[in-house]
């Protein structure tokens, strides 16, 4: 049926023509995505793509008026003469508009890429926040993690004083997605599907899209949102730009090395367009870390029951390489060829002081605490002596993606594209090695009157005394790969005379293989093995620890010691596996989905449009993972398959109340799919510490109702003010299970016909993930940005970015472990408040921005009780960057991050109570760059 619907389409559309073009800016030849271009008698209009090229189909033969719009730049029209059966080609090449812009914009680059920013953010049918290269580059951000945390409802999760795991609108990482050019990323985390966003340097993105709804065409596994990330495209003549960077990492009091190169350029006479692009930075830093495990006792007491002093020492080093193709045929057919290669090297000592298995002596009332016992752990992590760790441990991590595409016209009314793409993610950590030290039997002193420092003091420690107490190596090693084509169809579809509207059709095909394989060594001294103070040491004391000074990190085992260890010698040390540390993580994983869509856009009025369509997904898994009894002894495989199908019905309007005022509205579903280790069926019995853990088959996806309004008011000097609030009804969230009181009865009823390892009486810890009832989110956002140019004199050149985010959320059905519904919790990542705010000056010279982001606290983790929760603090950054024109192609500038030092900090329970902080110190950057 849908053949000859298509048939009967191209029938009808015989006698009619098209016309196609592109719209380019007439001072630098760039391409101008989402222009509006329409004719002037009627209400027939199109809007550019992301590489400026536009399509009318199935217009009727005959002389027209077509005209271009776009945001800072003068409207432009031009006669044309559509013949039957024919594609006439029709180009525009358009000017900034003085009148409107003023003098500074004209020769501005930066409203430049501002302007086409609004314009694709205008003129795009769903909800979406867009960002250019060029703003991207107005902020310090070196990886596309920090870039998005300028976006309104966007805040990030830092590692290594890095934008890493994207959190939108209060939805945790898992709740999104992110693409390249409308193609998932695979992760290279092992046990979940966040995609590391400190991977992706910025310069390697032309423009950042962060879409707050879905359309029907668009993957649904995006609750939050979706971030596409486009790369570069091939421009429309020659085009070379470089940048060399040098900078100061003042933690470790080293030097930071930033390149960048692209070229691109089209040949054979236009119908082939290249783009190259390369991205280098290396930054060997550190951060300064102290964390605490608080208990409360049944007397009432609180105080640490363990505690970390840790030391980092990190090399970070991040290459990136891409390449962009097109090719043209002729007007009706295109195809267009992306690779992109990400490959980060993240070499790490850590020099961790652990203070553990504390006990409390009472006083002979049994409830004052009179003083603590316990134990002293230095442990060095690192890596084999060799030129790729380098005794240090080495992440390797690797994201790359392929992709070919095609565009067809096949008839005046009937176009045709279609995509397949390749990627892979992988992280692969070789010779990882420990080695650890301890002292048993020590006086321990507690100063807990300031819980945001607490601090643990010992007396007798001794080197000599230190034993050897672990000598290890792992390898861990976990991928990700994933096939997907699309085909998709559009064709010219109105019931209103007059008024426009297109019939979009498709299918999705995602193949998905992931796995995890980990082993793990232990190794012993042939013959005694040595005290602390036999071995080549390195000693940190407290002077200049961001923490505080009283915070000693200690002596350790140097780090280049213990990478020189001959562990291969049978002579020396004599090995062990260890499956306690691998057996229960190693799982594979297998995810095929399949999906197809229908999308029809219509106009109303010749100010109101609708959207209305659905997509149906069909998810099939087949889950393998290992169960094990106490750690060590793998039981057998746990083999697990099920296949679902979610469908999710869509609905958006649009209303162009006037010329700039836009107002949205929309009812989307979506979902979220588990965690690949959360559905992996293993079973992990550790006796010893009378514990389970364990995956969850029975997981079920998270579906979402969402409820959209959003008002943008668009100025002619560039800018936008808007405003809008959203609603989201989730069901079957996810969150983690903990019941520090479960017993045989419960093992034997979650889990019939398995050997039961809980003896009868005992009361263990289990750990799973589950699906609660359901959770509500709502909140508001605003957003304001402009050029102040109305002001007068040197005041005109300055300008205004900011947004703020509220957010709030209430989760029910999360039990705690009697059983019992825990009231007032929040979705963890909800955080309630979120700002940006820049304020800038620039001219054609001279440009300089001083930004501020800030997040507040929120609920990171669910523990098995109020007292146990784990909180993301609020954090405050202040960002400055400048630049200056020598010459028309050559700039230098200057950067500065972290100007508050803010440190990364969870507390337990309340906020004056320290789980972990974490400082970084500030980054700052001098470099030139080159445009031509």
């Amino acid at each position: 049926m849908l053949v000859a619907l298509f048939v009967a389409i191209g029938s009808y559309a015989q006698g009619n023509g098209v016309i196609s073009g592109k719209i380019t800016d007439k001072d630098s030849n760039f391409s101008l995505p989402g222009a509006t271009v329409r004719f002037t008698d009627s209400n027939r209009y199109t809007i550019s793509n992301q590489i400026g090229d536009y399509e009318f189909l199935n217009i009727p033969a005959g002389s027209y008026t077509v005209e271009v719009l776009y945001i800072g730049y003068q409207t432009i029209s031009q006669e044309v003469t559509v013949e039957s059966g024919k594609t006439t080609v029709l180009n525009f090449v358009v000017g900034t508009d003085s009148e409107n812009l003023k003098e500074v914009v004209v020769v501005g680059d930066r409203l430049k890429g501002q302007a086409r920013a609004l314009n694709q953010q205008k003129n795009n049918k769903n909800i979406t926040n867009v960002i250019s290269s060029d703003q991207v580059g107005r902020f310090p951000d070196a990886n596309i993690g920090d870039a998005l945390k300028r976006v309104p409802g966007i805040t990030m999760q830092n590692d290594q004083g890095e934008a890493r795991n994207i959190i939108i609108r209060g939805l945790a990482p898992a709740l999104n997605s992110v693409t390249i050019n409308g193609d998932r990323i695979p992760s290279a985390e092992g046990d979940n599907r966040n995609v590391q966003m400190d991977l992706i340097p910025s310069d390697m993105i032309a423009t950042l899209e962060v879409n707050k709804t879905l359309t029907p065409d668009m993957d649904g596994d995006a609750i939050g949102g979706s971030v596409n990330l486009i790369t570069r495209a091939a421009p429309n003549g020659e085009r070379i730009s470089a940048t060399l960077a040098g900078g100061y990492a003042p933690i470790r009091e080293n030097p930071i090395y930033t390149a960048g190169l692209v070229y691109g350029n089209r040949f054979l006479n236009g119908k082939l367009g290249l783009v190259v692009s390369g991205s280098y930075n290396n930054n060997d830093f550190g951060s300064d870390n102290v964390e605490a495990v608080w208990v409360n006792d049944d007397a009432g007491n609180t105080y640490v029951e363990e505690m970390d002093i840790r030391k980092y020492d990190v090399q970070r080093i991040r290459r990136s390489a891409a390449v962009a193709f097109d090719y043209k045929f002729n007007e009706n057919n295109t195809i267009y060829a992306n690779a992109m290669y990400n490959w980060r090297d993240d070499r790490e000592n850590r020099f961790r002081t652990t203070y553990d298995d504390i006990e409390a002596n009472y006083a002979a009332d049994g409830t004052t605490i009179e003083s603590f016992t316990g134990r002293v752990k230095r442990e060095t992590k690192g890596g084999v002596d060799n030129t790729r760790n380098k005794s240090r441990r080495l992440e390797d991590q690797r994201v790359q993606n392929y992709a070919l595409r095609g565009e067809h016209l096949l008839t005046p009314g009937l176009d045709m594209d279609w995509q397949m793409n390749y990627s892979k993610a992988r992280e692969f950590r070789p010779g990882e090695r420990y080695i650890e030290f301890e002292q048993e039997g020590l006086a321990f002193t507690q100063n807990v009157t300031d819980p945001e420092r607490p601090f643990i003091g010992t007396t007798g420690e001794d080197a000599n005394a230190f034993a050897q107490s672990a000598l290890t190596e792992n390898r861990d090693d976990t991928s990700e790969s994933e096939f997907g084509a699309k085909l998709n169809f559009r064709f010219p579809l109105s019931v209103i005379e007059g008024q426009k509207g297109r019939m979009r059709v498709g299918g999705r095909l995602r193949i998905k293989d992931k796995d995890r394989n980990n082993i793990f060594y232990s190794y012993e001294n042939i013959g005694d093995a040595p005290t602390l103070a036999q071995v080549p040491t390195s000693y940190f004391n407290g002077n200049g620890f961001n923490p505080g000074s009283q915070y000693v990190p200690g002596l350790f085992a140097s780090a280049n010691y213990l990478g020189g260890l001959a562990l291969n010698n049978t002579s020396l040390f004599t090995s062990e596996a260890d499956p306690s540390e691998y057996l229960a993580v190693n799982y594979n994983a297998k995810e095929n989905i399949y999906a197809g869509y229908v999308r029809w856009d219509q106009d109303l009025t010749s100010k109101l449009s609708m959207i209305v369509g659905v997509r149906v997904e069909n998810t099939n898994i087949d889950y393998t993972g290992n169960r094990v009894l106490d750690e060590e002894e793998l039981e057998g495989k746990i083999t697990n398959t099920n296949s679902y199908t979610n469908v999710l019905p869509n609905l958006q309007f649009k209303y162009n109340a006037t010329d700039d005022l836009v107002l949205r509205a929309a009812f989307t579903t979506a979902l979220a799919r588990p965690d690949y280790y959360a559905l992996a069926p293993y079973v992990n019995n550790i006796a010893a510490d009378s514990e389970i853990i364990a995956g969850n088959p029975a997981l079920k996806a998270t579906y979402a109702y969402n409820y959209d309004f959003m008002a943008e008011n668009y100025f002619k000097s560039v800018g936008l003010v808007s405003a809008g609030a959203f609603y989201k009804k989730l069901n079957d969230f996810i969150y983690t299970y903990n019941n520090n009181q479960y017993n045989t009865t419960d093992f034997a009823a979650d889990f019939p016909g398995q050997a039961n390892p809980v003896p009868a009486g005992e009361e263990w810890n289990f750990i799973q993930s589950r699906n609660g009832q359901s959770v509500d989110v709502y909140g508001f956002e605003v957003a304001f940005q402009r050029q102040l140019d109305f002001l007068p004199s040197f005041l005109k050149h300055l300008g205004i970015y900011t947004n703020y985010t509220f957010t709030e959320s209430k989760a029910n059905g999360v039990t705690n472990e009697d059983g019992e519904e825990r009231q007032g919790v929040s979705l963890p990542g909800t955080a309630p408040h979120m700002f940006n705010g820049s304020l800038f000056w620039d001219n054609n010279k001279f440009s300089a921005r001083v930004s501020v982001n800030y997040a507040s606290d929120y609920l990171d983790e669910l523990g098995s009780d109020a007292f146990q929760d784990s909180y993301y603090d609020k954090q405050l950054f202040l960002d400055a960057n400048a630049s200056y024109k020598i010459t028309k192609n050559l700039r230098v500038f200057a950067e500065a991050n972290n100007l508050t030092n803010q440190p990364l900090r969870y507390y337990q329970g309340i906020s004056s109570r320290t789980k972990q902080v974490e400082f970084y110190q500030g980054r700052f950057n001098l470099g030139l760059k080159f445009d031509f």
